[in-house]
């Protein structure tokens, strides 16, 4: 099996609230793109559980704790301005983080070459401490430090394209060499982190673009940033934050990228995974807000990690 797909059923249950933009109907999108004859040879693979010791690894306990404790019976529970628990929302959350390690578990031990998780909730802005930003566990965190621990690799990038810089990504991982976290994402916006000048241990790189920018810079910021770090790092494996959401017709933020832009950057990191990883790529879905844009994106993204 060269593609495989993760997710679960309990990721479409996880439900913030009426009017909240990281709704099911975002995770419908994705799984309606990729239910087409382009993509018949993906490999569909239920999500399993994070167990608590992936969590562990980049999570304080009493996060978890609380987590996984104190979900809602009815209705809603707020953590932050942004991100509500719904009685569901504990088990997708163990989902989205399992169905990323289990993707590192088939991508290393060769079962497949590369792997996309449509899971929600997303999970980059996640910190050690709690859940921020529509994100309740760090999905590809917890998923990098898994194949460190579990596999014991040695060098992991994680290459975030999401318009929202990931500072849980970056806050976990800058002061462990092993895993490189390189991002392009607006600048300024949600959270306020991801300046050019953060470089955690030297394993931090950051590629901020301005509002209304476009193609051309992000592929710019790519070639002349972002790809360099990754070849020089020389990874393992590949994981990344795909997030959507700097496209142009998103309503959460001011990028203009267009649909090709991200299967253009998914073949220079497939490229890279190949050279250096035995083209080993797991992805996990982060944002992305206007259907019709996360429906074409992710489709692009997937064909381009199937050819």
């Amino acid at each position: 099996m060269n593609v495989a797909l993760y997710t679960h059923a309990s990721c479409l249950a996880h439900d913030p609230g009426p009017g909240h933009p990281e709704s099911p109907s975002r995770l419908a999108s994705v799984l309606d793109a990729l239910d087409d004859e382009r993509f018949a040879t993906l490999a569909r693979i239920e999500a399993p559980r994070a167990t608590r010791a992936q969590l562990a690894r980049v999570h304080r306990e009493q996060h978890i704790d609380d987590l996984l404790a104190n979900a809602p019976r009815s209705g809603w529970l707020q953590l932050d301005p942004d991100t509500l628990m719904s009685p569901a929302s504990a088990e997708a959350a163990l989902r989205a983080a399992g169905a990323a390690c289990a993707a590192v578990d088939a991508v290393v031990a060769g079962d497949v070459r590369r792997a996309f998780c449509a899971v929600r909730p997303p999970g980059h802005h996640a910190t050690p401490a709690g859940a921020m930003g529509f994100c309740l566990f760090n999905n590809v965190a917890v998923a990098a430090a898994h194949a460190i621990a579990a596999h014991r690799l040695e060098r992991v990038a994680i290459v975030d394209f999401d318009v929202h810089h990931g500072n849980g990504t970056q806050d976990i991982f800058c002061g462990d060499a092993r895993v490189l976290y390189a991002s392009t994402h607006q600048w300024p916006l949600y959270p306020g982190t991801g300046a050019r000048d953060e470089h955690g241990v030297g394993n931090i790189v950051n590629a901020p673009l301005r509002p209304g920018a476009g193609s051309i810079e992000f592929r710019d910021a790519c070639i002349r940033t972002v790809l360099p770090a990754v070849d020089a790092f020389a990874p393992q494996l590949v994981i990344v934050s795909a997030g959507f959401d700097a496209h142009r017709q998103d309503p959460l933020a001011s990028l203009e990228l267009e649909t090709d832009d991200y299967a253009w950057i998914t073949r220079r990191l497939v490229e890279l995974a190949g050279r250096h990883a035995g083209g080993r790529v797991v992805s996990s879905l982060e944002g992305g807000y206007d259907l019709d844009a996360l429906r074409a994106c992710s489709a692009a993204h997937v064909a381009a990690l199937m050819e």
